[in-house]
């Protein structure tokens, strides 16, 4: 019998399973860049994680934008000035617990980069689905 992804029913859950998809997507983007810029080009850790934020925007961005919330139509230049704005706030919790972390634990720069990725991805969804993808306000 062949390998076949089953898609759930539910829309929810559709738009849950590819907000999973390209958040993982623009997630392991990130955390690439920032570990490639750590251990390739010797930058600090902190540097290193805005660098991979920028590069993973433009994935999350676009993925999001075509496939978990296409049935939204939002238009582009407005979804993409509010999702900016959602990912800069939600960069800023990233940098701020990473940088206190990277002090206050002994864990190692790459899984509390892993660990901090996880935890902000909720949030993000919630934003998006409830502000910067709407088709309409109100």
């Amino acid at each position: 019998m062949p390998f076949a992804v089953r898609i759930p029913a539910s829309p929810l859950l559709r738009q849950l399973a590819w907000f999973v998809a390209v958040g993982c997507a623009a997630a392991a983007t990130h955390w690439s860049v920032a570990v490639a810029c750590v251990e390739g080009a010797g930058l600090a850790p902190l540097g290193a994680n805005a660098i991979g934020w920028l590069v993973a925007f433009g994935v999350s961005f676009w993925g999001h934008y075509r496939l978990t919330f296409r049935h939204a139509a939002a238009p582009w230049t407005r979804a993409a000035r509010r999702f900016f704005l959602i990912s800069a706030a939600g960069f800023a919790v990233n940098e701020l617990s990473y940088a206190w972390l990277l002090h206050a634990t002994a864990l190692s720069y790459d899984l509390l980069l892993a660990l901090i990725l996880a935890g902000v991805a909720v949030l993000t969804f919630l934003a998006s689905r409830l502000w910067a993808f709407r088709r309409k306000d109100g």
